[in-house]
């Protein structure tokens, strides 16, 4: 049977460049392996002849000679009896742009990896509930985790103390087994051993052959100040043990903080409420202001209105990385009485004689007079 025209094989015209043919080799390989066509000779057909038109496509030197004599050209080329060259698979991979490792094509023409060299530990995660105050001073706390660890009696090899793996009789070391597939060599991990090349006849009692024990470990915690609920902290070489060798993975502690009866927090910054006596705000005056660090003394100016916010500055959160700290936003909320004696209702009922009414009134000294007196007496009273 005559063989068809290379260029109509890979659906290419004769002006493609190098590019355009290796993607259309690529799609057909993709869509004609025999991996995914199982038992369809057409498709494995259609594969060989993509293989071998595209083995004389990308070498410049056959392309030059198909182009002026033709499959005589380059019949030797080619294979014995203007067959396909297997070799053109030794770069299967690479053509394939990374899609090999998904499909399993590294194993499938001899690339696969061994499985059994040092495997990275996992990586492990711990959430830990602080306090407010913890967040904002800092602290230092002690978790306690169970990780898989190294067993001691084995030292991470899985076989019992005085014999040692040996060698897998099915894939001789190796970790892959071959067999023949079709008109290629198949690669695939070793059933017995799973690519590790050996296999534990005496398994350790203490680990039973796994190399590795769960053990409760107990880590210290340093918090920094100013730490808060989402962020994490990495403990390096705190997780997993390896297998084979392997370096430890990491410990990611997430924190959580408490809230905080009084204070709220918003970025580095704080806010909070604070309650005044009406007379305060009235008169001006001086009140106490819970802080991070204590109380501060803070000034209320005369006719203070209540919703009115105070500025601390630098009394708010330290910043986590150390630059500075936030503010501390007092919002004024003005406390009335619930309960006043006989007298301070008097005084009260005075006040609100001299006090301004919603409509305007034009007012006397004497009101004005009259008006701060009246203050200084429900001062004195309330104060």
């Amino acid at each position: 049977m005559s063989k068809r025209d290379y260029y109509e094989v890979l659906g290419v015209s004769r002006s493609a460049t190098e590019v355009e043919i290796k993607s259309a080799y690529r799609k057909l390989a993709m869509k004609f392996h025999p991996d995914r066509n199982p038992g369809d000779h057409k498709a494995e057909e259609r594969f060989k002849e993509a293989a071998e038109a595209y083995a004389i496509l990308a070498d410049g030197e056959k392309r030059s000679l198909y182009d002026r004599f033709g499959h005589a050209g380059v019949s030797s080329a080619a294979g014995a009896g203007g067959g396909f060259d297997p070799s053109v698979f030794s770069g299967f991979e690479d053509i394939l742009g990374g899609l090999g490792d998904i499909f399993g094509f590294g194993d499938l023409f001899g690339g696969g990896r061994r499985r059994g060299g040092p495997q990275r530990g996992a990586d492990l995660r711990y959430d830990l509930e602080i306090s407010f105050e913890e967040s904002a001073r800092g602290a230092e706390t002690t978790i306690q985790i169970p990780r898989q660890e190294t067993c001691d009696a084995c030292h991470g090899a899985g076989a019992a103390p005085g014999s040692s793996p040996s060698q897998c009789p099915q894939c001789r070391g190796q970790g892959q087994v071959r067999f023949q597939q079709g008109f290629f060599t198949v690669a695939r991990t070793c059933p017995q051993c799973r690519g590790a090349g050996k296999i534990i006849t005496h398994p350790c009692k203490q680990c039973r052959g796994a190399g590795r024990v769960t053990q409760e470990r107990k880590i210290t915690v340093k918090i920094p100040a100013g730490i808060a609920t989402g962020q994490q902290l990495r403990l390096q070489g705190e997780g997993e043990s390896g297998s084979a060798g392997g370096p430890h993975g990491h410990l990611y502690v997430v924190v959580h903080v408490q809230e905080h009866e009084f204070f709220r927090r918003d970025g580095n910054n704080l806010f909070c409420e604070v309650a005044v006596n009406f007379t305060t705000v009235a008169l001006g005056g001086e009140i106490q202001v819970p802080t991070l660090d204590g109380q501060d003394t803070v000034k209320i100016p005369e006719g203070t209105q209540t919703g009115t916010t105070l500025r601390l500055r630098g009394k708010g959160m330290p910043d986590v990385n150390g630059r500075g700290r936030g503010d501390l936003f007092a919002t004024v909320q003005v406390q009335t009485p619930k309960k006043l004696s006989k007298e301070q209702r008097q005084i009260l009922e005075q006040l609100s004689k001299v006090l301004p009414k919603e409509k305007f009134e034009p007012r006397t000294r004497e009101d004005e007079e009259n008006e701060r007196n009246l203050f200084d007496r429900v001062k004195d009273m309330f104060g």
